[in-house]
């Protein structure tokens, strides 16, 4: 460990980013420049534990990084005239000291790296699988794992990713005027897809991927921390952690899934519930509500509820209704349903759902036909009920939900339980 006590892959993978803006802001070529970042921490793995973590961590990266910076390009461009431009930027002694004794230059270096990562003319899949490499420093192989493909697979879609960015000629700037609010709504939208796959995966034996929600959580505290006064920002920081504090809850002993009315509420996180409502609280009043503060809202009425008999529901249905308001997405009109039926009667949901039935971007999701399933449960429809947690069950593609949506449907399979 170094001095300070903290993990050198911690300490790498926070100074991660800020290295590889420093190449790119100084040098731009974003892909080589990110693989001689890697080639830095892989350095720095296997000598920092035994020789010690330099003075300066940040200032040794880049020297290091930058020298091999300089030889991947002189390798890949053998022309005589590349060479002499590479050769033009080679750094001089001076400058290595210099960056080992200096701050950073510019302390948004890390969110412009975001920026880039996550530029619309990327796929979301590119963007999340840079983002997770190049900002989150995972390895080509760990960001593999995350989303289940091999490791082949992801290296192509990474590479993809830099030769998209290298075409392009984005320079490495913060987008300015519009652009920017358009850009930083791309890049919450990246961490909020890596938080949710890791809170309910979509494929796998398993259910949560705490690596996934860590990172997330993680990199979303770095945005926070630049942008303290964006709203949204702090709404999805918000967000994070006030879902995340369910997780120990979310599963037992065995691995299954446990829905929110069942869990141990007393295993909840109560530190990320006491910081996530205070952040919500905050950013509620600072002018105009988005969907993430919305969301984190909802979420806070949940965590705040001593039991699921006691949970707010009128308040949840009107959050989702102003939720609504400004999205048009199905999802949340599926929450909306669900919550009309916890606070006005399971019928008046099933009403909303059927309606749902008809929209062709639910089609394949198995969660309308889950929700059905309770609602139809709840009014006593047993044989509906059953057909539909199975129907669920056969749309879901992660063993955990298919677990329990069959689990859910055996029990009713032996009609309504006898009088008293």
């Amino acid at each position: 460990m170094p001095a300070t006590g903290r993990p050198v892959e911690d300490l790498l993978r926070e100074l991660a980013p800020q290295v590889l803006g420093a190449l790119v802001r100084r040098y731009g070529h974003f892909d080589t420049a990110e693989d001689a970042v890697q080639e830095a921490l892989i350095a720095a793995v296997g000598g920092w534990p035994r020789d010690g973590v330099p003075a300066n961590p940040r200032g040794w990266l880049i020297t290091v990084a930058s020298r091999r910076l300089t030889d991947l390009l002189r390798s890949e461009q053998a022309r005589v005239r590349r060479e002499d431009t590479v050769a033009g930027w080679a750094l001089p002694e001076q400058w290595h000291a210099a960056a080992a004794d200096q701050p950073p230059v510019d302390a948004d270096d890390t969110l412009i790296l975001l920026f880039l990562c996550c530029h619309p003319a990327l796929s979301p899949a590119s963007q999340i699988a840079l983002t997770l490499r190049a900002v989150g420093g995972l390895s080509t192989a760990e960001v593999a794992r995350a989303f289940l493909v091999p490791e082949a697979t992801m290296t192509r879609r990474i590479s993809r990713g830099k030769q998209q960015i290298r075409d392009s000629g984005l320079r490495f700037a913060p987008p300015i005027g519009p652009d920017r609010a358009d850009r930083l709504v791309a890049v919450l939208h990246v961490l909020y897809l890596i938080f949710t796959e890791g809170y309910a995966r979509t494929a796998g034996p398993g259910l949560l991927r705490g690596d996934l929600t860590a990172e997330a959580i993680r990199l979303t505290r770095l945005v926070h921390r630049l942008l303290p006064d964006d709203p949204e920002v702090t709404g999805l920081l918000a967000l994070m952690l006030l879902t995340d504090a369910r997780a120990p809850a979310r599963i037992d002993a065995n691995g299954e899934l446990v829905p929110m009315a069942e869990q141990d509420r007393s295993r909840w996180r109560a530190d990320q519930i006491t910081e996530g409502v205070a952040l919500i609280s905050a950013a509620l009043p600072r002018g105009v509500v988005g969907p993430y503060q919305l969301q984190a809202a909802i979420a806070a009425v949940h965590d705040e509820a001593p039991s699921a008999a006691a949970t707010d529901w009128p308040q949840i249905t009107a959050l989702y209704e102003v939720l609504l308001g400004i999205s048009d997405n199905p999802v949340v009109a599926l929450n909306h349903a669900v919550a009309v039926a916890m606070s006005r009667g399971a019928p008046a949901g099933l009403a909303l759902l059927a309606e749902l039935a008809e929209d062709a971007r639910l089609a394949d999701d198995p969660r309308l036909p889950a929700a059905r399933a309770h609602l139809w449960e709840l009014v006593g429809e047993r044989t509906a009920a059953r057909d539909a947690y199975r129907m669920a069950a056969a749309r879901s593609t992660n063993l955990a939900q298919q677990r329990y949506l069959y689990a859910r449907a055996d029990r009713l399979r032996d009609g309504p339980p006898a009088a008293d």
